[in-house]
């Protein structure tokens, strides 16, 4: 248990939660669930106009709210939030997916999670309104702080937004506890593993071309587990392409540990959870060269050029031959993903929120 002086009562934008999986939907939880059992001091909200399934862990100081109560509440982010807020005593919003309170009665947090809608439109074409409508907030100042989960995306956010920054904090994720090494059946065929929401800028396309360039020599597998976003284009299934859908999230770690290596071809991330998560689980990864990937693997994984799909069949075709030669670096990746935790993430998004309440008295 973490201890704080003073106790508050902070709201975290709970819209995330309505979709069925992906990164900022495990944030928000985790994030929710971390904070509640850290400072069991203060009160949490999860807050939205919309209604949204309630979380599978329970905290007394822990409560939800969901659904618009009337016409006002509709314009959420310009009335309700606020009127929900006022009507529970929130002293501090936590924006957790790119939004605040257009009138700032209350210091706030805002969740920058990557530049994707800015820096690649035409991979983000479902996020035309955070485009617009995020940069306005920040330009404005009504979030009172911004946190971004890499310090790759906080610089870079600095310099298109034109953020002072004192106002933008680093806090990076964690993959959760449950992510540990399991035995798994080495019986069946050897596979490699993608794990991730099915979207543009996650290079599947790369990834299937390289795989079939390995398994022309080699006997190996691709599994393929995430929700196809509904601007992404499916691959049809083929001997050998496994495609799971939606994988619950206790049947991950076995997939992690089984694999011969989490392949994350990115060619964009804020952070990069599921290599983190493999790295925790003992599986070798193989990922891009984006900043962030690299920033939060370090010397945990093998990075490739991920535009070159040669490359990348390279480097999966010498796992796929040599899988005992990389066992340094499976436990390099333990030892590297052992430095994040969620423990560490509460105390660090705890500490912007004191921040902000301190900036937004001024």
């Amino acid at each position: 248990m973490i201890s704080y002086n003073s106790a508050v009562t902070i709201a975290l934008d709970a819209t995330p939660l309505t979709i069925s999986s992906g990164g900022v939907r495990r944030y928000t939880l985790e994030l929710a669930r971390a904070l509640a059992e850290n400072y069991p001091e203060d009160r949490y909200w999860l807050l939205s106009d919309q209604s949204y399934p309630k979380p599978d862990f329970s905290a007394a100081n822990l409560q939800y709210g969901g659904g618009a109560r009337g016409s006002v509440e509709k314009r959420w982010w310009s009335w309700g939030v606020n009127r929900e807020m006022s009507r529970v005593g929130v002293e501090l919003f936590h924006g957790t997916d790119f939004s605040v309170p257009y009138l700032p009665m209350r210091p706030s947090v805002m969740t920058l999670h990557d530049l994707s809608p800015w820096l690649y439109p035409g991979m983000q074409t479902g996020a035309q309104r955070v485009r617009r409508r995020t940069p306005r907030l920040l330009r404005l100042g009504l979030a009172t702080m911004v946190i971004t989960p890499s310090e790759t995306v906080r610089s870079a956010a600095i310099d298109l937004f034109r953020i002072d920054a004192d106002r933008v904090v680093t806090v990076p994720l964690a993959a959760s506890d449950h992510f540990r090494p399991v035995a798994s059946d080495s019986s069946g065929i050897p596979y490699f593993l993608f794990v991730g929401t099915m979207e543009p800028r996650k290079n599947i396309a790369r990834l299937i071309k390289a795989w079939r360039e390995v398994r022309r020599t080699i006997d190996v597998d691709l599994v393929i587990a995430g929700r196809a976003r509904e601007d992404f284009q499916a691959p049809y299934e083929e001997p050998g392409l496994r495609l799971l859908g939606e994988v619950a999230e206790e049947e991950l770690p076995r997939l992690y540990s089984g694999a011969l290596a989490c392949v994350y071809p990115s060619l964009y991330e804020g952070f990069g959870l599921p290599a983190l998560e493999a790295m925790q689980c003992g599986a070798l990864v193989i990922a891009s060269l984006d900043p962030a990937i690299r920033e939060v693997t370090g010397d945990g994984a093998i990075h490739v050029d991920a535009e070159d799909s040669r490359a990348l069949a390279q480097a999966m075709e010498s796992v796929a031959r040599t899988p005992l030669g990389f066992e340094g670096m499976r436990r390099r990746a333990l030892d590297r993903a052992s430095t994040f935790t969620w423990r560490r993430t509460a105390r660090l998004t705890r500490e912007v929120y004191d921040a902000a309440t301190r900036v937004f008295r001024k």
